[in-house]
């Protein structure tokens, strides 16, 4: 009788594992790109992603599309993934939230997955990461590098993506330098390299010293190089770019999160939940330092670092004022997720002004 239960659990092993293998060999993984792979920035970022996910997992099949325009004009990538049988289509930028839903509402056997929208279906999910947490270590770092009290930041577009990452940002630089200004010019663009450019040369115009950014490329890198000013990159480590002045970047870090869906999907336990990881995971984190960033600086940011993996210290924590002086976080508050998700206002010590 043992030695039958033996030979039918062994059995029962077999068929799991052979079922698995059958899955992840007949998984197939689309990627959908609203800027070039070579953007060095954003794109690039989920490339690696994807690139990830192809080391970790040879036996699946995975495509890219790249440059794919935002809004209506993505309906036909999508459906082509679609009617091409992929089993999990990502798409990667905001501006691709509304047609991901209709896709995933027409073809309900194919799971779609949202990069930092807030929709959801019975076989849609959305994924993000709390990338103001980095965003507030590399504000302490810009605080510090500052001389002339003045940090630039070249903005895309007015969403609360962006703006919780200015706010951020902010809390950062005013909590090493109370002095200091950060200074916002918007370019309304994700993608334009010379226009990014330009808008921070405008910025180191006004006396900014250190160039930070929401963009897609290392334009505004190269403009703080070219102009002997510091720089704080975005999505990866922009060094190469500017080496004499980058001084860190926070970065993204796509592959554990791609990998953890394609193992939730292969496994038959995905679920159309919303997605939110930090530092404590690894979803996101900081570049390595410049040689010109000091010791005491770095062990400052590893310290708050620590502070918020470990949950001693929350980004958005009170007392917060807006641009007018209004408090808008009383002291020992701290916002919630979704006031932090939906973020439409300026903290103090940020200059610029949100478009209608």
């Amino acid at each position: 009788m043992q030695k039958k239960i033996v030979i039918f659990a062994l059995s029962l092993i077999l068929i799991i594992m052979f079922s698995s293998t059958i899955m992840a060999q007949s998984l197939k993984v689309g990627f959908v790109y609203n800027g070039s792979v070579g953007d060095a920035g954003w794109t690039y970022s989920h490339e690696l992603g994807r690139q990830h996910l192809e080391a970790t997992f040879p036996e699946i099949e995975t495509t890219y599309i790249e440059s794919v325009p935002e809004g209506s004009e993505s309906i036909q990538i999508l459906e082509s993934l679609a009617r091409r049988d992929f089993d999990l289509i990502f798409t990667t930028s905001f501006g691709y939230m509304n047609q991901t839903l209709e896709m995933a509402n027409k073809y309900p056997d194919v799971i779609f997955e949202h990069c930092s929208g807030y929709k959801t279906a019975d076989n849609m999910g959305n994924y993000f990461g709390r990338m103001y947490q980095a965003r507030y270590l590399t504000g302490i770092v810009a605080g510090h590098m500052t001389e002339s009290n003045q940090v630039g930041f070249v903005a895309a577009h007015p969403i609360p993506e962006v703006i919780r990452g200015i706010n951020s940002f902010t809390l950062g630089v005013l909590k090493a330098n109370p002095e200091a200004e950060v200074n916002v010019i918007w370019t309304n663009s994700w993608y334009d390299p010379a226009g990014e450019k330009e808008a921070a040369l405008s910025l180191i115009d006004l006396g900014a010293d250190v160039i930070a950014q929401h963009q897609n490329t290392p334009g505004p890198q190269q403009a703080a190089e070219e102009r002997g000013v510091y720089s704080i990159g975005y999505n990866l480590d922009m060094s190469e770019f500017a080496p004499n002045a980058h001084l860190t970047s926070p970065i993204w870090k796509w592959g554990m999160i791609y990998e953890e869906i394609v193992r939730d999907v292969m496994n038959d336990s995905w679920k159309p939940e919303a997605i939110w990881y930090g530092l404590e995971i690894g979803a996101v984190d900081i570049a390595p330092f410049g040689p010109m960033v000091p010791d005491e600086v770095q062990t400052e940011v590893a310290e708050a670092r620590e502070a918020i993996v470990s949950g001693d210290f929350k980004v958005f924590e009170g007392p917060i004022y807006d641009q007018d002086g209004n408090l808008i976080v009383s002291e020992n508050e701290a916002m919630s997720d979704d006031d932090i998700w939906q973020m439409n206002i300026f903290v103090e010590g940020v200059k610029g002004e949100l478009p209608e």
